[in-house]
């Protein structure tokens, strides 16, 4: 038995109040320059010069073959000599407009929440703290992608807007850039390891001059996700894995490689496809996937099923195999904010190690015999 109990809500408050404390206790008019060291997270990197910071986002994009540089100046300081591709952003931050809800638990997290001035469609918020701001009437609707309303994006006269690339075609950021508001890109989803994407906080942290608060709340969540994956280790036992569902013609699942496969390895899963060498997702034949999965011990992500009977329904073919069988079928959108916006999708890059206990109390519920799952919970 182990000797660790989990509370989720515990370990969150802790993050919280931690960081209350420390930003409480700061000197408004004074800017500390606190370095910061990166240990899983290979899309990005700082060097320091005195107060100046240089951040380099490594890897923007799959398949990108360069990357983009910031220099962060504070406040009334020169800048330094720079390329012209290098963007200059004044710090700390007055501030921002993000454009994917994973950005916001990073805000919560430094409290920054009061600075966020714009959303694409702020009914995906799931936070209580930002959804409090957004009901207050502070933040503004701009529109998703080609939608984005320019003009109302301008009036914010943000510090800077905080996207996210999927190739080297900015789109609608170029055009933000153009106007000349900064852009700043967040490529945490990139990330192979789970503790990786969440010490993206440090990135955003390095435009508020908020590192030490950063790394404090990142070492809580590496404590707990590291912890989590010991605990794993004391069952020998490792179920099988199978994941995704079927849209259209294809069924679609993490590749062997993906940061949701590591996810179970770490829990002490054995995901069918572990070997599989691709970092994306997998797109098989229905044929395929039965021939491999039908007897696995549990279906883990199941897209936006709420029940068995809806799965079914839906295809059929899927009464074959032996989690539905057994019931052994999990989603992990247990969680929704007030408008219906999915908190896992919001908050799981920054906290792994919920997610991770969650697949360990799913695989090995004996090793946290206390714990309540938190994102995930079993079809009915």
């Amino acid at each position: 038995m182990p000797a660790f109990k989990f509370s989720p809500l515990v370990v969150t408050c802790s993050i919280i109040l931690f960081v209350s404390c420390q930003s409480q206790t700061r000197n408004k008019d004074e800017v500390k320059i606190h370095s910061v060291s990166i240990k899983y997270a290979e899309g990005f990197s700082v060097k320091y010069e005195g107060r100046i910071k240089w951040v380099d986002v490594n890897y923007p994009y799959q398949g990108a073959t360069s990357g983009y540089q910031y220099v962060l100046v504070p406040k009334g300081d020169s800048v330094p000599a720079h390329e012209a591709t290098t963007q200059v952003i004044t710090t700390p931050l007055e501030n921002i407009v993000c454009t994917s809800t994973t950005h916001i638990p990073a805000l919560d997290y430094l409290n920054e929440t009061e600075r966020l001035v714009g959303f694409p469609t702020t009914d995906y918020v799931s936070s209580e703290k930002m959804r409090k701001r957004i009901d207050g009437g502070h933040v503004t609707e701009l529109g998703i992608d080609k939608g984005m309303n320019l003009e109302k994006l301008f009036s914010l006269q943000p510090s800077l807007v905080m996207g996210y690339a999927m190739s080297g075609d900015l789109g609608q950021l170029k055009k933000v850039q153009e106007m000349g508001v900064p852009v700043v890109i967040n490529a945490e989803y990139l990330e192979k390891h789970p503790l990786g994407r969440a010490e993206w906080i440090k990135f955003v942290a390095l435009f508020f001059n908020k590192e030490k608060e950063a790394d404090s709340v990142f070492q809580l969540i590496e404590t707990e996700y590291t912890k989590t994956v010991i605990i794993a280790k004391q069952d020998p036992i490792k179920p099988t894995v199978m994941s995704g569902v079927v849209y259209g013609d294809a069924w679609f699942m993490p590749g062997g490689q993906n940061y949701a496969a590591r996810l179970l390895k770490d829990a002490g899963c054995s995901y069918l496809w572990a070997d599989d060498p691709s970092q994306g997702f997998l797109e098989l034949s229905f044929e395929s996937v039965y021939a491999k999965a039908k007897e696995a011990d549990l279906w883990i992500g199941v897209g936006s099923f709420l029940t068995i009977k809806e799965m079914t329904d839906a295809e059929n073919r899927y009464t074959n195999f032996k989690p539905i069988k057994q019931k052994q079928v999990f989603t992990y959108n247990a969680r929704k904010g007030a408008k219906g916006g999915s908190e896992f999708l919001e908050l799981g890059y920054a906290r792994p190690d919920l997610i991770l206990k969650d697949l360990v109390k799913i695989a090995h519920p004996a090793l946290l015999p206390e714990y309540t799952l938190y994102f995930h919970q079993k079809l009915e």
